[in-house]
């Protein structure tokens, strides 16, 4: 065992946040813990312990295998130097990130069986893929290297590494992979396991101890999901490789840096433990975050334990706080409202069952069942592992998920609310404040979503495949970004604006029985449209259930050239959609109830078609979405209702 250091050599921001008073005996870091030796530093039994791996899941292993059984015998998938230089071309950045990822994919299975069968032909198919990472280039995903910015180049220069996600990914999945099968590695390919050292500490370990500009440690107080996601897979990595050069000393001050760094992100993680990037990212934000510090937990003995850190205690709440029905999510900024049920849900489990949260720990429970897999090697292979041998997880019996009532995140100034506690049956509603200057950001200050029997019918589009535009001066012509596309106004023709002065003001909710509702001020969104005022009233009234939004608003006289821009109250479906004066009735196919929304018949109303052909899209929404166009002219205020209708499979 080894003292660790109190901070990191070079002293970057030290520990200041919660994780310095829930890692301290006494007060802040006056004192450090223990690091276990790196051969039992990592959370998971190597392939030598045979009794552990007689214990993985059977399930996962089945499916793993017959994966893995398909890959024998055919190409490796290979990322190719011009699917690289696409970015920046014709900024096409998923085709190579696609092939990364199925070649990790591919040897994560292989892992999983190596270890479990002690099979050489396993073993091969490790090593070569292990060999093909130790001879890529670059880890760094094409779309993160600053080559171009420094040198001109569309490729990478190995010299010189990036440490971004996919650097992380590689280095972490590198380190689960020596320790799982150090020993049969020595065996059978003597020499790979210093290749990998020499691999990790030139391409990530290095650079991260050396290096203060990673946009991603926050430095700068800015921190996002980045931050967890590869500061956690620098810990893995520095616990298990970094046990032959500079000393343990050496390999505790590094350790030490990545929790510092975390310390950045738990410090940015508010009360309720919400995370403004939505749903979808909390899985490689602040799920991230709990991970690395029970692996920390872990490779201390306990003596650096978080659990005590109440945003993190918060956050494990957030995925079943932001649960709409069945897959459906809360999508808000890059999001898909449709989740893939194949998350690493044993992460959620451990981290209930570590904080003592029976609601979460429920919700995780609810993707168990006869026959379910216990991970899979989608998320990475740290999660495969993980999960196949836990095994309270593996022994967790199916559960309803808990679907709570009402929820207000302050934080992020988003109410859920739904008509009874534990059912999707019904309506529900969301409504969110914020501003525009969030991580992953949606010009979106203001809107809500309708779900019916947990489908959203009322919607947010969430985001297509990115590309080179998605993070660059392109983003706001990307049209799922754009308010245009939300269920907000549009003030005389004026969109929101996009940053952080476009916020909601004076958000407040009123949580009770018969109703939920939320109210804000949203004047601040639309700079130079000449609001004085727009009062947005959001409320699911219970009995009889009914979703009433209310909008007043004050604008100064026209004094433009021409006709006045018309003002337009937008509402963006899903389904099947059936419009006439004052009504829209809206069906998702396939299901026997859906929605009728009602508004003044005097204010005249149009539907826009948006075509889908982006797979990111039409894989939740089909090939189409239809914005309402409510015409807002002449009048100051609006009330618009959505009610259930049983009726509208015979009004076709």
């Amino acid at each position: 065992m080894v003292t660790m250091a109190v901070q990191s050599r070079d002293g970057i921001d030290g520990f200041r946040g919660p994780l310095a008073e829930a890692l301290s005996p006494s007060g802040p870091l006056s004192a450090g813990g223990l690091l276990a030796p790196a051969d039992r530093a990592l959370p998971v039994s190597p392939a030598a312990d045979r009794v552990a791996w007689s214990r993985v899941d059977g399930p996962t292993l089945a499916a793993v295998t017959r994966r893995a059984a398909a890959d024998r015998g055919t190409p490796w998938p290979q990322p190719l130097a011009s699917q690289a230089a696409r970015v920046h071309g014709d900024g096409d950045r998923d085709t190579w990130e696609q092939a990364a990822y199925a070649r990790q994919r591919r040897l994560s299975r292989a892992v999983l069986l190596a270890a479990a069968t002690l099979d050489d032909a396993w073993l091969d198919e490790v090593v070569d893929g292990v060999w093909m990472l130790c001879e890529q280039s670059s880890w760094c995903w094409p779309a993160h290297e600053d080559d171009r910015s420094r040198a001109g180049s569309v490729l990478a220069d190995a010299r010189d590494p990036f440490v971004d996600l996919g650097a992380g990914e590689v280095v972490a999945q590198l380190a689960w992979i020596d320790h799982v099968l150090g020993g049969p590695l020595d065996d059978r390919y003597p020499g790979v396991r210093a290749r990998i050292r020499r691999e990790a500490r030139h391409r990530v370990l290095d650079p991260f101890a050396r290096r203060d500009d990673w946009h991603w440690i926050g430095l700068d107080g800015d921190v996002h999901n980045w931050n967890p996601w590869i500061a956690g897979n620098v810990l893995v990595a520095a616990l298990r490789l970094l046990d032959d050069a500079g000393g343990e000393d050496h390999r505790a001050d590094v350790v030490t840096r990545a929790v510092a760094c975390l310390d950045r992100y738990v410090r940015a993680l508010p009360e309720d433990g919400a995370v403004d990037e939505g749903y979808a990212y909390w899985w490689n934000g602040a799920c991230r975050a709990l991970e690395a510090l029970d692996v920390l937990a872990h490779a201390t003995d306990g003596a650096w334990d978080a659990a005590s850190v109440a945003a993190l205690r918060a956050t494990v709440a957030f995925p079943h706080r932001s649960h709409l029905g069945g897959d459906w999510y809360v999508d808000h900024a890059d999001s898909s409202a449709r989740q893939d049920a194949e998350q690493p849900w044993h992460a959620v489990h451990r981290a209930a069952r570590r904080v003592g949260d029976a609601a979460a720990a429920a919700h995780a429970a609810a993707h168990r069942g006869p026959g379910i897999p216990a991970a899979t090697e989608r998320e990475g292979l740290g999660r495969l592992l993980r999960g196949a041998t836990d095994a309270a997880w593996i022994a967790a019996e199916r559960t309803d998920p808990p679907l709570p009532r009402q929820v207000w995140l302050p934080s992020v100034q988003v109410m859920l609310a739904r008509v009874a506690e534990g059912s999707a049956a019904g309506l529900a509603v969301v409504v969110k404040g914020g501003h525009n200057g969030e991580h992953h950001n949606h010009d979106d200050v203001g809107s809500f979503m309708v779900a019916c029997d947990g489908i959203p019918l009322v919607v947010d589009a969430g985001r297509p495949t990115y590309t080179a535009a998605t993070f660059g001066p392109g983003r706001s012509r990307i049209w799922t970004m754009q308010s245009d596309w939300h269920n907000v106004p549009s003030v005389r023709g004026t969109p929101q604006a996009t940053g952080r002065r476009a916020a909601a003001a004076d958000a407040s909710v009123a949580l009770g029985d018969a109703s939920s509702a939320f109210e804000a001020e949203l004047a601040a969104a639309y700079p130079g449209a000449g609001l004085v005022s727009w009062r947005r009233r959001v409320a699911l009234e219970r009995s009889p259930q009914r979703v009433v939004v209310e909008d007043r608003w004050d604008l100064d006289p026209w004094e433009g050239p021409g006709e006045e821009p018309p003002t337009t109250v937008r509402l963006l479906l899903a389904g099947r959609v059936d419009a006439r004066a004052g009504e829209a009735l809206v069906r998702h196919p396939g299901s026997a109830r859906g929605i009728r929304i009602g508004w003044d018949p005097r204010c005249a109303h149009a539907l826009a078609e948006q075509p889908l052909s982006d797979p990111m899209l039409t894989s939740v929404w089909g090939d189409r979405l239809l914005r309402l166009d409510i015409d807002a002219a002449g009048v100051r205020s609006l009330r618009v209702t959505v009610d259930m209708d049983t009726s509208i499979g015979d009004r076709t």
